[in-house]
């Protein structure tokens, strides 16, 4: 498995399969998302429910799976060093400090949503949270499109996972 996802991409940039597989997956989910809310917008609740908290629990295990590993390797531990221009970690943690209330807020919802969240936490007016929760996520949709933007076609020296593995930095 981890041939495949050092092998080189097929988006024809310098990123990896797996960075081009989680953009593809990401618009995936984007597009789940606004799905989802085309179905609330119908008062097709029933479905909205599940297209989102497919989307949701989808994306969570993407961001577990494919970012949170290269922000550790490639942000946190490299920035000190400037081995890349600055924008590539301002970029990056951008992405993240959005993103990151972006999936916790989401889950929030979804869990809401879906009946599991303790009675203090509950909310009866789903609106303006959901609308906070997609427009969060579609913000840090867009950072993340950016990010691979700057890691894989701006930067002159694009992170390479596979041989940081081989090194021995992970």
């Amino acid at each position: 498995m981890l041939d495949l996802l050092h092998r080189d991409g097929f988006l024809g940039t310098h990123a990896n399969f797996a960075a081009d597989m989680t953009l593809v997956v990401s618009i995936l989910i984007v597009v789940l998302f606004t799905v989802g809310f085309v179905l609330a917008r119908r008062r097709r609740y029933e479905a909205h429910r599940w297209v989102q908290t497919s989307a949701a629990l989808l994306n969570l295990i993407f961001v577990l799976w494919m970012m949170i590993l290269p922000y550790r390797d490639f942000v946190v531990r490299d920035w000190s060093a400037g081995t890349r221009p600055d924008y590539f970690y301002l970029m990056t943690t951008a992405h993240a400090i959005v993103g990151l209330p972006a999936l916790l807020f989401g889950l929030f919802v979804v869990l809401r949503a879906n009946g599991l969240m303790i009675r203090r936490l509950r909310f009866n007016n789903y609106l303006p949270y959901m609308r906070v929760a997609y427009g969060l996520y579609m913000t840090a949709s867009l950072l993340g499109i950016l990010v691979y933007v700057t890691w894989f076609i701006v930067v002159p020296n694009p992170p390479e996972f596979g041989r940081a593995l081989m090194a021995g930095v992970l």
